[in-house]
């Protein structure tokens, strides 16, 4: 093989540049390590691990150019970082300056809506205990419905024992019903506005504990940005915590955090707004059932004063009228002992005329003659007849008559008797416990 045909690479030779435009890194040369690299068979081991001369003098301009490149690099380096030091300075104390400032409006829009909240509770807690105190005014006005409601029950079964004819639907048993229905009506709607209470005082302390955690998170929360706000770099109690700039995937932003405080302080109104006006409610409620108990109260009274009154009238007529049938009674039985007596005096006048016609009949042969005396007697007997079958008939109904008369008294004195037993019912039974109807301020709930 000749020397021509061996390949061997050689570079260009070096030229002058600037250290501005050397390259950072520079690659090395490629060495002579080819299979034709050697001249001849005989240095084929001396020359496949050399470099030429060539090579060498360009790896040494290499490593001058790298040592001046390196020293340029690191001269602007230092420069930039000094100045990079001032400004990263300048800039943390500008942004330690505007986070001192921020963390101070922070703390205000804290203690802002720490003092709304705080006022709310308050305003929730004063709500509360009034409506605490309507709750006990209904309790009470409930209870004292128990007895109207029991007076009126009561009153309703006595006058059931009543007898006929006075067992009527008159006007006091209508208002009796009328104020059975009032009260239980008024019951219900006591236990009603009971319940909206016991509810709306259940919301105002749902909401007063809401809007106290909320206002503990505040306290905490401005404890927190306090103690931030006093940190300085001088701080003793400072240390790093590579992690906490990460947001938190449940952190809140500064609208959703302002928009929560004032929906829990919108709605902390809203319930005090309602539990106002229940207050109000209530007051009317129990003013306007007072009123109305205590009114059908006194037309129920009426209305058993004008019974009472019309049912002492009926008595006394019907005592009236026993009085006079008791004389037509003592009158009828002397008439029947008249009677009685006028037939037995008939006997012997008809035993004469009926003797005489006897005898006459046995009267012999022709003498047996219907002469004038046969037709007289023979009237005579018809006569007598007639008279006692009339006063017979007319003893019939004499009897009649005072048996009428007799169950016409017991009808009275038996209807004087239901009377008497309705007026008892009435006056005794009915309006006396009527006296222990509770006054308007216990029905309104203030005793």
């Amino acid at each position: 093989m000749s020397q021509s045909d061996v390949l061997v690479t050689q570079e260009p030779a070096p030229q002058t540049v600037q250290v501005s435009d050397l390259p950072q890194k520079i690659y090395e040369i490629e060495r002579n390590t080819g299979p034709y690299s050697s001249s001849g068979l005989a240095t084929a081991g001396f020359r496949s691990a050399k470099y030429l001369e060539d090579e060498w003098y360009q790896n040494n301009y290499n490593r001058y150019y790298e040592s001046l490149a390196d020293c340029d690099h690191s001269e602007r380096n230092r420069h930039e970082s000094k100045q990079l030091a001032a400004e990263t300075e300048t800039l943390c104390e500008r942004t330690q300056q505007d986070t001192n400032k921020k963390t101070g409006e922070r703390l205000q829009d804290i203690h802002f809506w720490k003092s709304e909240l705080q006022r709310k509770i308050e305003d929730l807690s004063n709500e509360t205990d009034l409506l605490l105190a309507q709750k006990l005014r209904l309790e009470r006005a409930l209870d004292a419905t128990e007895v109207p409601f029991s007076i009126a029950s009561d009153n309703l079964q006595s006058r059931e024992r009543r007898q006929p004819p006075d067992m009527v639907k008159d006007a006091v048993a209508t208002e009796l019903l009328k104020e059975a229905e009032l009260i239980r009506n008024i019951q219900e709607l006591l236990k009603r506005t009971l319940m909206q209470t016991v509810n709306q005082i259940r919301l105002n302390r749902d909401h007063k504990e809401i809007c106290e955690m909320n206002w503990s998170d505040k306290v905490e929360t401005y404890n927190i940005d306090e103690m931030c706000a006093h940190y300085n770099n001088r701080s003793t109690n400072i240390q790093f915590h590579p992690h906490s700039s990460k947001f938190e995937d449940s952190a809140t932003t500064p609208e959703t955090w302002g928009k929560f405080s004032h929906d829990t302080i919108y709605r902390a109104d809203q319930e005090k707004i309602a539990s106002t006006n229940l207050r109000a409610l209530i007051d009317n409620i129990l003013s306007d059932t007072a009123e109305d108990l205590r009114l059908q109260c006194d037309t129920v009274n009426v209305a058993f004063s004008k019974c009472s009154e019309e049912m002492e009238n009926a008595k006394r007529k019907l005592q009236d009228h026993l009085n006079k049938i008791l004389r037509e009674i003592t009158d009828q039985e002397n008439n029947i002992k008249s009677l009685k007596q006028a037939i037995k005096d008939m006997e012997a006048p008809l035993k004469v005329a009926q003797t005489r016609l006897y005898q006459r009949s046995h009267r012999p042969n022709v003498d047996l003659c219907r002469d004038a005396a046969q037709f007289r007697l023979t009237s005579e007997v018809e006569e007598l007849n007639n008279s006692i079958q009339a006063l017979k008939q007319k003893l019939l109904e004499s009897e009649q008559a005072l048996r009428n008369l007799e169950d016409t008294r017991m009808n009275l004195e038996k209807e004087i008797s239901i009377k008497s037993n309705s007026l008892c019912i009435d006056k005794q039974k009915c309006m006396a416990p009527r006296s222990r109807y509770p006054t308007v301020l216990k029905l309104a709930g203030y005793q």
